[in-house]
C-alpha cells in the first residue's frame, strides 16, 4: 500500500510518487479509490500516472466516482484506466420502520439489537427546532443545539437526510440531544437506495417515498409512534445487482468518444476490513472497536475489479491490461437476478450503459471471452494525437513522439470494446459515425463468429463484414460499425438525447457483447 492522501486530502506530488513506487515495486495489478473533477488529460495526475503504469503492464482499477446521479458525473476518464461503477448485491441488512399505524417500511441498518422493539413517540425533527432555530437545518439533523430537548428526548426522531451530512452524523445528533431512536428518510436524489449503517443509537433509512408517507403520518396522527424491527442479516434479495445512486454517471465530460464507466461491480454494503483507531461510524466520541465494517462506494467496487484482474492476471500472464479489461467488459451480465435490465437504486427503473457501462462484473466468464479488443501503449499516444495535443501536452506522456505517423484519426477509432457515437446537430452533419475495430481470437482456434446488433432509438447500425472466421488462435480480424442518425428535435430544457444498443460477436458458444452509446447534441 501507498500513501498517498492525508487530513489535509490527496496532493498531485504524492499521487505520482505512489505511482512510481508501484512500478519500481514491480506490482501487477493498481488499485486506486481516489478521483477529481474531470481534467483534460495532460493536466490529471490519475492519468498521466495511470499511464506510466500501464506502459509497464500494470493493470489499473479506478473508482467512477459518487456523485451520481447526475449526467457527467464520471471521473477518471482517460481510456487506459479500468473506471469502475458501483452496484448492489443479493445481501440485505432489513430494519423495517413499523408505525403506530401499523404501517411497516422497508428500512436498512447495521444496529444489532435482540431486545423487542420499544414503541416510542415518533417526531419530526423539522418540527421540534429550539426557538428562533432554523426548522429546515433541524429537519437535516445538523446540530444537536438545533433541538427543543424537551420535544426530542425518548422519542423516536425523523431526519431528512442530505445537506452534506454525514448520515451516522444525524444519528450522533439526535442522540446528543437525548433522542432513542432515528429514522432516516432519503431525499429525492437518493430514492429508494438504502444504506446499512453501524449508527450509534437504534436507527434505519427508509426510501424517499416511504419518508414522504412517514412524514404525512407524523403531522396527520395526535400521537404517532413507531419501532424499528431489527431483522439481522438476509440473502437473496432481488432485485440485484442495481446501479446505486450514488454511482457517478457518464457520458464522459472530456472525450465522449470513449463511454465511460466501463464496468460495474459490488459496491454497496460490503463488507471491509476496518482499523480499530476508529468506531466504525467515524464519528469521533464512537469508541467501539470492530475488525470489520459494511462500507459503501466506488472505492469498494474498484478493489473488487482489482481482485479480480489479478486472478485473470495469474490465468493470462501474457494479455495486456487492455486485453484483460476487454475480456471482464465483453462478458459482463446486463440482467438482474430477476431476468430484467440491470435498474437504478434512485429510480427502481431500468438504467443504461451511462450507469453500469458495459454491464456487472461477471469474472468466471471473462477466463474465456473467445475475442478481445487489445490496445498498445503506442496506441493510447495515437488516441491523444487525435484529440490534437500538442508536442508539450504529449511530452507528459512520453519523452518524444511524432503525431504524424498516428494510425488513429478521430477518438472514437481507438480499439475500445464499446462504442459511443456523437452527433453535432448545430454543425449540420450527415449524423453517420462510423467506427473500426480489431478482435483477437483467444477462443477456439477455427471459429466463425456471426453479429447481431440492438439498435439504438432512432440508428441503424451495420456491421461489414457480418461474419468474422477464424482459422487460428490469436489470429486478428477487423470489422467496420456504422451508425445512421436521424436528427432529432430538442425541448430548450433538454438539449441533448441518448439511445442505447448493443453488438455481439458470437460462435455459438462465446458471446462477446459491447454496448453502442449514442448522443446528440443540440
Amino acid at each position: 500500500m501507498y500513501k498517498i492522501c492525508w487530513a489535509t486530502g490527496c496532493f498531485d506530488s504524492d499521487l505520482l510518487a505512489g505511482f512510481e513506487s508501484a512500478i519500481a515495486d514491480g506490482v501487477d495489478v493498481i488499485s486506486l479509490s481516489v478521483g477529481s473533477d474531470p481534467l483534460d488529460y495532460y493536466n490529471d495526475a490519475i492519468a498521466i500516472g495511470t499511464f506510466a503504469a500501464i506502459w509497464k503492464g500494470i493493470v489499473v482499477s479506478c473508482s467512477a466516482g459518487n456523485s451520481g446521479p447526475g449526467a457527467k458525473s464520471v471521473s477518471n476518464l482517460a481510456p487506459w484506466i479500468f473506471t469502475i461503477a458501483a452496484s448492489s448485491i443479493d445481501r440485505d441488512f432489513p430494519a423495517p420502520a413499523v408505525l403506530g399505524n401499523k404501517e411497516s417500511f422497508r428500512g436498512e441498518s447495521l444496529f444489532v439489537s435482540e431486545d423487542t422493539p420499544k414503541i416510542l413517540p415518533l417526531v419530526y425533527a423539522g418540527n421540534a427546532v429550539v426557538d428562533g432555530g432554523n426548522a429546515s437545518d433541524a429537519g437535516l439533523c445538523a446540530d444537536p443545539a438545533l433541538f427543543n430537548k424537551s420535544m426530542v428526548k425518548g422519542a423516536a426522531v425523523f431526519c431528512d437526510r442530505g445537506g452534506d451530512i454525514a448520515r451516522v452524523f444525524k444519528g450522533f445528533a439526535v442522540q446528543q440531544a437525548g433522542g432513542a431512536a432515528m429514522i432516516l428518510g432519503n431525499d429525492e436524489a437518493s430514492g429508494n437506495e438504502l444504506i446499512a449503517d453501524a449508527h450509534v443509537l437504534p436507527a434505519t433509512l427508509v426510501d424517499h417515498a416511504d419518508a414522504l408517507t412517514i412524514k404525512e403520518y407524523i403531522s396527520t396522527d395526535p400521537y404517532p409512534t413507531a419501532h424499528i424491527d431489527f431483522q439481522g442479516t438476509k440473502l437473496g434479495f432481488k432485485p440485484a445487482p442495481a446501479v446505486t445512486a450514488f454511482s457517478s454517471r457518464g457520458p464522459n465530460l472530456i472525450t465522449p468518444e470513449i463511454l465511460k464507466p466501463d464496468i460495474t461491480a459490488p459496491g454497496l454494503n460490503i463488507l471491509a476490513a476496518w482499523t480499530g483507531f476508529a468506531g466504525p461510524t467515524g464519528v469521533p466520541e464512537d469508541t467501539r472497536q470492530v475488525e470489520f465494517n459494511i462500507i459503501s462506494g466506488t472505492s469498494m467496487s474498484c478493489p473488487h475489479v482489482a481482485g479480480v484482474t489479478a486472478l485473470l492476471k495469474a490465468a493470462k500472464p501474457k494479455w495486456s491490461p487492455a486485453a484483460i479489461r476487454s475480456a471482464l467488459m465483453t462478458s459482463a451480465r446486463t440482467i438482474d437476478n430477476t431476468g430484467k435490465t440491470i435498474t437504478d437504486k434512485s429510480t427502481e427503473n431500468a438504467t443504461d450503459p451511462t450507469a453500469f457501462g458495459a454491464g456487472h462484473i461477471h469474472p468466471n466468464a471473462a477466463l474465456n471471452p473467445g475475442l478481445i479488443y487489445d490496445i498498445t501503449p503506442e496506441d493510447y499516444v495515437d488516441f491523444l494525437c487525435s484529440l490534437g495535443y500538442t508536442e508539450s501536452m504529449l511530452s507528459v506522456f512520453v519523452s518524444s513522439y511524432d503525431c504524424s505517423n498516428s494510425s488513429i484519426s478521430k477518438p472514437g477509432d481507438l480499439n475500445y470494446p464499446s462504442f459511443s457515437a456523437v452527433f453535432n446537430q448545430s454543425m449540420n452533419s450527415t449524423y453517420t459515425s462510423t467506427f473500426t475495430r480489431t478482435v483477437t481470437n483467444v477462443g477456439f482456434p477455427n471459429s466463425t463468429y456471426t453479429v447481431s446488433v440492438v439498435n439504438p432509438q432512432y440508428v441503424n447500425v451495420s456491421v461489414e463484414p457480418s461474419t468474422l472466421a477464424f482459422e487460428h488462435a490469436y489470429q486478428k480480424l477487423s470489422y467496420t460499425l456504422t451508425l445512421s442518425a436521424e436528427p432529432l428535435l430538442f425541448i430548450p430544457e433538454n438539449p441533448e438525447a441518448l439511445s442505447f444498443g448493443s453488438l455481439v460477436w458470437s460462435d455459438g458458444y462465446h458471446k462477446v457483447q459491447s454496448p453502442i452509446s449514442c448522443m446528440w447534441q443540440g
